[in-house]
């Protein structure tokens, strides 16, 4: 977090504060009920299951319900129900060790979602229907059926169109795309992500149970393009590939436990929104001992020229860019 309030003389920086005060600390000043973990009920509201998240050295805060999150400063602000300016000020002296105040009581609580959403009725595609979309997204019709075998696609007639939906079993997210490939008129975009869904679980995640190597995408189309890799690369038996539905999303905590002692490729876009995501993934998995690493898309080129930017892009791969040595799924032995 950035600010430029002054520091009254004598005092420290809010870095220096933040090298000496985290959000464990916060809570056990505001005596807040419960205990900070990478997966923990919130302080805030009432909490039915863990939705919340403080990372292991409890330097920043998730809540996967109500889409809050930040560092050490944002929780005390939470906490103090201070202004910024003022947060900012009460923060450096509780690290300094001169402030000291009550517990304030918690805001309103906000209702998380506590019952499974109710979705359209889905249909299991045929094989006209691989062939369309395996045209749209310029990957092979038998990578739509092995993603389709698996359990993560879905088709349906939505909204007077028809439309390719990614989802999985556990049937907590869904997402939909016209199979025209043009955009959802009254939302103005590409993707919908239907109502009732809990728009960060990763899909496929419960179906990777079985495989020892994971390919962690951005987006539906590129969930479509690891699929293509593993069948092209003949690593069905021991790859999957797992979702998730947008970039500014973290693993939610109930989650990020089946990630655990996995091997994983995250295929982040190579954009800020990309980075980003990649280096908050990264963190969420070695919190539960997975073997990571992110695939690099810098100096490979599309047919067209243009830069790859995504998984989906690789499909385009100009043949002059063709490296055997960057296999995706060199992952293992």
């Amino acid at each position: 977090m950035k600010t430029s309030y002054p520091i009254p003389s004598g005092q420290s920086t809010l870095a220096d504060a933040k090298t000496r005060l985290n959000i464990h600390g916060i809570w056990r000043h505001f005596n807040l009920p419960g205990e900070p973990r990478t997966s923990c009920k919130s302080p805030f509201r009432k909490d039915r299951k863990p939705s919340f998240s403080v990372n292991v050295d409890g330097t920043l805060f998730n809540d996967f319900a109500t889409g809050e999150s930040g560092d050490a400063v944002d929780f005390f602000q939470r906490a103090s129900g201070l202004s910024l300016k003022e947060a900012c000020r009460k923060f450096i002296e509780l690290a300094s060790g001169h402030f000291t105040s009550p517990p304030r009581a918690p805001r309103p609580q906000i209702k998380a979602a506590t019952t499974k959403p109710v979705f359209p009725a889905f249909r299991t595609g045929t094989a006209a229907d691989f062939q369309r979309l395996a045209n749209l997204r310029n990957v092979s019709p038998d990578a739509v059926a092995l993603a389709s075998g698996r359990g993560l696609l879905k088709f349906a007639r939505l909204k007077n169109a028809e439309a390719w939906i990614i989802t999985d079993s556990a049937r907590m997210n869904a997402q939909a795309r016209r199979m025209d490939g043009h955009v959802w008129p009254d939302i103005g975009a590409k993707a919908w992500t239907l109502p009732g869904s809990q728009a960060a679980w990763p899909v496929g995640i419960g179906e990777a149970e079985n495989f020892p190597a994971i390919g962690l995408c951005e987006g539906s189309p590129d969930l479509l393009a690891a699929f293509h890799f593993i069948y092209c690369e003949n690593r069905e038996t021991d790859c999957s590939a797992v979702a998730m539905l947008g970039a500014g999303l973290s693993i939610p905590p109930d989650a990020l436990p089946l990630f655990a002692r996995k091997r994983i490729r995250i295929f982040g876009h190579a954009d800020d929104g990309g980075r980003e995501a990649i280096e908050r993934w990264a963190r969420q998995l070695e919190t539960v001992g997975a073997d990571y690493d992110a695939f690099d898309f810098a100096g490979l080129h599309r047919v067209d020229e243009s830069a790859v930017k995504d998984l989906n892009d690789l499909t385009s791969i100009h043949s002059d860019d063709f490296e055997t040595e960057r296999t995706l799924w060199n992952l293992l032995p």
